[in-house]
């Protein structure tokens, strides 16, 4: 057996994280090659590949695949891989939420990864509706690929806190998009669908968030935050699952990185 990392981290921007210093004077490539995930899944990148340097796209030792939104500076997902998947795709067959770019399928021997950047729900009702018909054609689809009958991990931000330990202020929260009953109740039925939240598998506790509103001063020094980041594996992997956690003091984004760890 050999034990594999995967990191999953909304950047917030793939060229503005690209050129700063995320972690210990850092800057992006170095943190990725010191730290060495076998996988690494970043969500809103903002960016079309032919925006992109080299050296964005293809860091010394990786892979990517990527899906970027038709329209430029918005959404977007990609997947850094040390080997080359077996299988890419990028589309759920729906073409309001394909053009956005918010999907990266990859598949290799043991597992099939997605890499996802669901939407946010908190513009108008009309992107709440959105959210909510994504959720559903996201659901429908895994469900379908998990009775293939291959292992499936799941990550990205989900835009929504699971339950009230999952963020500082619930209470303040509890009619907010990122927050509601149906929202939260989505989680619920992925979950009952087959999938662990692989965070809460190690880590019972309040106060573990991976993203703080900058709109918040001083949010994330005084960890008022949300966990809306997630690893979701198919119970067939439980016992493969060695440890999940979050990199809270890697910076550059509103968001932190989150990991997982599985022997296989």
């Amino acid at each position: 057996m050999s034990e594999i990392t995967l990191i999953s981290w909304n950047v917030n921007g793939i060229r503005a994280v690209s050129k700063k210093e995320v972690h210990e004077n850092l800057k992006f490539n170095d943190w990725l090659n010191k730290t060495s995930p076998d996988i690494l899944c970043i969500q809103e990148t903002k960016a079309q590949v032919d925006q992109l340097t080299d050296k964005i796209i293809s860091p010394q030792g990786y892979k990517s695949c990527w899906h970027s939104a038709e329209r430029k500076g918005y959404s977007g997902v990609a997947t850094y891989s040390k080997t080359n998947p077996i299988r890419v795709n990028n589309n759920l067959g729906i073409e309001k939420f394909d053009a956005e770019g918010r999907v990266v399928e990859t598949e290799f021997d043991d597992f099939i990864l997605l890499n996802v950047y669901f939407p946010n729900g908190k513009l108008s009702k009309e992107r709440l509706q959105y959210k909510m018909d994504f959720y559903d054609a996201f659901l429908d689809y895994v469900t379908k690929l998990k009775g293939g009958g291959k292992s499936i991990i799941i990550c990205g931000d989900v835009n929504t806190a699971h339950t009230e330990i999952d963020l500082t202020h619930a209470k303040a929260n509890e009619n907010i998009s990122g927050f509601l009953q149906e929202e939260r109740e989505w989680i619920d039925r992925l979950i009952a669908a087959g999938f662990i939240d692989s965070f809460r598998k190690f880590n019972k506790g309040p106060e573990h968030y991976t993203w703080w509103s900058m709109r918040n001063i001083g949010a994330r020094d005084r960890n008022v935050g949300w966990r809306i980041d997630y690893f979701f594996a198919s119970k067939d992997l439980e016992d493969k699952l060695t440890d999940a956690y979050m990199l809270s003091n890697v910076m550059g984004s509103d968001h932190c990185p989150i990991v997982l760890k599985l022997k296989l």
